[in-house]
């Protein structure tokens, strides 16, 4: 194991000898622009984050809810790059060396910028693994090869209506960790329920030893800390997003809005950090 795919197995390892679940924040790279985005993306870590997930914004993110479809507007309004997210993330390798980096986007920008050129470009960034909603097993191949060259995890998503059949497709190709969408739809839309979670990480975890992330739908402290009692790591994107933009005034950043994200950012960590004891069902990585 090489690159990225080793600093996320690291993390995970650490965490499962730790007996907890990691925190896995999003944020939308240049939201609400570059200068601000960067410097909330600096104190993540610091706040709590175990991983971080950089969203690479796109004008048709289909999968979105309408907060992290506003959340890439204004990063795209901004001026925002493929390039500019890229140079992000290298700032922040070069200040942090051990927290993973994981960008989380459609293929489109990433086809536009060239496959084998993105992928090479965002693993000397320091990135180390990919999440590409958009692209299924089926059609990964023009990314996947030069990613996994590049020594990036490819993550894949699975979803409650996943047949075992295609569960065992995803998870044929799937590295760094399984990204179980804990409820069908668009993100920040409805809220999970636990014991259905429960049930899917359940199935996965028949199929695979790699650690199992729980996202789309995980709003608050609360549940973020039910969830990390049987998750592997939980992911909250639209929660974040929205404090970034209820912190806004006339749609730019104010004096206090990178306070208010990390006032939210450590209510999340704190939650995953303080649910209940681990049941032992969690993977370790």
């Amino acid at each position: 194991m090489s690159g990225g795919r080793a600093r996320i197995a690291r993390r995970f390892q650490a965490l499962a000898a730790e007996g907890r679940a990691a925190f896995i924040p999003f944020i939308s790279a240049g939201d609400p622009d570059r200068e601000t985005s960067s410097a909330i993306l600096a104190r993540l870590p610091g706040l709590g984050a175990d991983l971080i997930e950089l969203g690479m914004p796109f004008s048709d993110p289909m999968a979105d809810g309408p907060s992290i479809q506003a959340a890439g507007e204004r990063a795209l309004a901004a001026g925002q790059t493929m390039a500019d997210t890229l140079e992000m993330a290298a700032s922040f390798r070069a200040a942090d060396a051990e927290t993973p980096l994981v960008l989380m986007g459609y293929f489109n920008p990433i086809y536009r910028y060239g496959a084998e050129a993105f992928a090479a470009d965002a693993r000397a960034a320091g990135v180390d693994g990919l999440i590409v909603v958009d692209l299924p097993p089926e059609e990964d191949a023009e990314l996947r090869v030069p990613a996994e060259a590049a020594g990036l995890a490819l993550i894949r998503l699975v979803a409650p209506t996943t047949d075992d059949a295609r569960l065992g497709r995803i998870l044929a190709g799937c590295d760094g960790f399984v990204y179980y969408v804990s409820v069908t739809g668009i993100t920040g839309t409805k809220s999970a329920m636990t014991g259905d979670i429960a049930a899917g990480l359940e199935r996965i975890r028949k199929a695979t030893d790699l650690p199992v992330a729980v996202g789309f739908g995980v709003r608050d402290a609360g549940q973020a800390a039910e969830i990390a009692s049987f998750a592997d790591a939980v992911v909250v994107g639209s929660a974040i997003v929205q404090r970034i933009e209820s912190s806004l005034v006339d749609g730019k950043a104010a004096s206090g809005t990178v306070a208010a994200v990390a006032a939210l950012v450590r209510e999340l960590a704190g939650g995953v950090r303080n649910g209940r004891p681990r049941d032992g069902g969690g993977s370790d990585g």
